[in-house]
């Protein structure tokens, strides 16, 4: 059974950063896209950043862009999300995801596999 194992969150202050990490128990190579999503309470799930095979194309939602960015090292198997000048309004439980197909990567339902969430949270 596939596991996506995150981790690297924690609370921080505005303005700060974290660099969450995203643990697969089988090869990120076979996996055509990579994600993450997150949750805020309340909230439903939204998508944040995304990374293809062979790191040939990424997303990312506006509100994260010049901010975030997206990495995966096969060869350790993990996928990576660099989080930079954190708002108070990136505060949430952020997934990682591994899917086999290539399609809309914002869509939560190209992906097979997710974590089970670490949460991030961003004082004022």
């Amino acid at each position: 059974q596939v596991q996506l194992v995150e981790s690297g969150g924690g609370l921080v202050q505005a303005g700060d950063y974290l660099r969450l990490s995203c643990a697969s128990s089988e090869r990120t190579s076979g996996y055509a896209t990579m994600g993450w999503f997150r949750q805020a309470p309340g909230k439903e799930r939204e998508f944040v950043a995304a990374i293809t095979r062979n790191t040939r194309f990424t997303y990312y939602r506006d509100s994260v862009k010049g901010r975030f960015t997206i990495s995966r090292d096969d060869a350790k198997k993990t996928v990576y999300l660099q989080m930079n000048s954190l708002k108070p309004e990136d505060t949430a439980v952020y997934y990682c995801a591994a899917g086999f197909a290539a399609g809309d990567a914002a869509s939560g339902s190209l992906y097979a596999y997710w974590g089970q969430g670490t949460q991030v949270t961003v004082s004022s």
